[in-house]
């Protein structure tokens, strides 16, 4: 096809710029994105990070230059927050819960369920439906059946799939529950923390199942799974940041919510282990510890070194959002840390036992971390191979 051909073709300039990041590899799905256009597909408004507010969301209109100017770049934008309703201040948003996915991921997930001609595929989280057309355009609309929880949002993207011709079975309900198979392929494009069951029973032998998933202290990373009789099993493979099921997400309430550093059960002590540790970016130790310490959240904060006699010292607080939490004051001068914790956990402990497993285990990458998920719903990490599993910890892992 000669430039000027693509030039008319309504995703040419976005593949572009995935085939200029040597994004696309396979030619089946590089028509498919020249066949849809994005632009479409994102509704009139994104929500766009309040300059100097981490945790709140303004509304923008499509056609701001910022919000024009990423529609056709590698930039995933968040189309709803708060479930629709947005609960922060002035109309602001607090929680993103649907956007329109960065186009590179998008790829990386269609070309990772290592579809072929004809396979039916389920999908979970219709969103905006950008994804799910390109689904159609390469597999067939009688091929396609695509999730959405939100009402709201299901009917918009039934809308504007329809106004392009495409017809896939749209279905409003909890993707964690979907209509019955069995589908040779599955693809999510919300997070899981725990593969849905259903998903792998769902799925024929010798079918994938592609999804972000993580234990929950990080963000969730792209896992493939090979399904099986009865079982399913692969890698992480990529970095895959997504928002979370809605029947799986937890709290957004701020750290000071779940401590109480006046607590008259509190307990002092010490550890060895730097309270730093939690703030690795190591994503494979995020992974591990997020199996071994499950429900994990953390805030740290460094001393202001104008106003503190010991600059590079920090106070690092963990908590599960269920009673229990610790807080680790770290110095440069090194252990013993003092701590103050309370609740039935000692979260310190648990942290520590992850970071010598994960430390016994060679210190992996997520690239050598791989999962096992049951059809009765059981999970196990492992590293490098099935034969190798991570225990989990004192309360079962995921």
């Amino acid at each position: 096809m000669t430039e000027s051909a693509q030039a008319f073709l309504p995703g040419a300039e976005i593949a572009r710029v995935l085939t200029a990041k040597g994004a696309v590899q396979d030619p089946a799905w590089h028509r498919a994105v020249l066949a849809v256009d994005r632009l479409a597909f994102i509704p009139d408004t994104v929500w766009v990070r309040r300059a100097g507010h981490r945790e709140l969301f303004e509304p923008y209109p499509r056609t701001d230059p910022d919000v024009a100017r990423w529609v056709n770049e590698d930039y995933a934008l968040i189309t709803q927050v708060d479930d629709g309703s947005p609960t922060g201040p002035d109309g602001s948003g607090v929680v993103p819960s649907s956007s329109i996915s960065q186009p590179s991921l998008v790829v990386a997930m269609l070309q990772a369920m290592d579809a072929r001609d004809g396979d039916t595929v389920l999908e979970i989280g219709t969103g905006t439906g950008y994804s799910t057309a390109l689904l159609c355009e390469r597999l067939g609309d009688e091929n396609v059946t695509s999730v959405e929880i939100d009402p709201g949002v299901a009917e918009r993207a039934r809308e504007r799939l329809h106004g392009f011709g495409y017809k896939p079975r749209l279905v409003v309900g909890d993707g964690a529950h979907p209509p019955e198979g069995p589908y040779d392929r599955v693809i999510a494009t919300v997070a899981a923390r725990s593969v849905p069951a259903a998903w792998i029973t769902r799925t024929r032998p010798g079918g994938t199942v592609v999804s972000p998933w993580g234990p929950g202290f990080t963000s969730a990373g792209l896992l493939r799974l090979e399904v099986g009789e009865g079982t399913a099993q692969g890698r992480m493979i990529a970095d895959a940041a997504f928002m979370w099921l809605r029947g799986q997400r937890r709290s957004a309430d701020p750290w000071h919510t779940f401590v109480d550093e006046h607590d008259p059960a509190a307990v002092a002590g010490h550890t060895d282990l730097n309270p730093r540790v939690v703030a690795d970016r190591d994503p494979g130790w995020g992974v591990v510890l997020g199996w071994r310490v499950p429900g994990l959240a953390y805030a740290s904060f460094e001393a202001d070194p104008d106003n503190h006699p010991a600059a590079g010292e920090a106070t690092v607080y963990v908590y599960d959002r269920a009673g229990s939490w610790a807080l680790g004051e770290y110095v440069p001068a090194g252990p013993p840390y003092e701590t103050l914790r309370a609740g039935p956990r000692d979260l310190w402990a648990e942290i520590a036992a992850a970071r010598e497993v994960w430390r016994a285990a060679g210190s992996p990458g997520r690239d050598r971390l791989g999962l096992t998920v049951t059809a009765g719903g059981g999970h196990r990490l492992w590293v490098d191979t099935p034969a190798d599993p991570v225990d989990p910890g004192p309360l079962g892992g995921v």
